[in-house]
């Protein structure tokens, strides 16, 4: 099992944030994912926090990991996420809407860890799912 199907499974599909620190360096960088005001996730405790938000708009949260390729220091996975808007955690009042979209991680791993992420989710998507 690849450290990104890990990830995925244990953090998002099982919803164990305690993964998160066994998973991220404590350092990481979350590129494309923004916490407060707008600023991009850097380190353990900013990506918890966005984590959090996630969690308690989002029930059901599913991460199917379709493809996972590795080499040397870097993984990168294309998900199709599956959800119900069920919290007020993003900003949007919750109608239960079911939610279905695309995306992908890529991350360079450090000691084990990821160190970095660059994301691409289709948020957008997601969103208008919402309404």
């Amino acid at each position: 099992m690849t450290l990104l199907n890990r990830w995925f499974e244990e953090v998002w599909n099982e919803g164990r944030e305690d993964a998160i620190d066994e998973m991220a360096h404590f350092e990481a960088k979350g590129r494309g994912l923004y916490g407060e005001g707008g600023k991009e996730v850097e380190g353990v405790a900013e990506f918890k926090a966005f984590y959090r938000s996630f969690q308690s708009a989002l029930s059901e949260i599913h991460v199917d990991v379709q493809d996972v390729l590795r080499e040397g220091d870097r993984e990168v996975a294309r998900c199709h996420v599956t959800a119900k808007h069920t919290g007020d955690g993003l900003g949007k009042p919750p109608k239960g809407n079911a939610l279905s979209f695309t995306g992908m991680t890529w991350v360079r791993i450090k000691d084990g860890k990821i160190a970095e992420a660059w994301n691409n989710f289709d948020f957008l998507t997601m969103y208008q799912q919402m309404d």
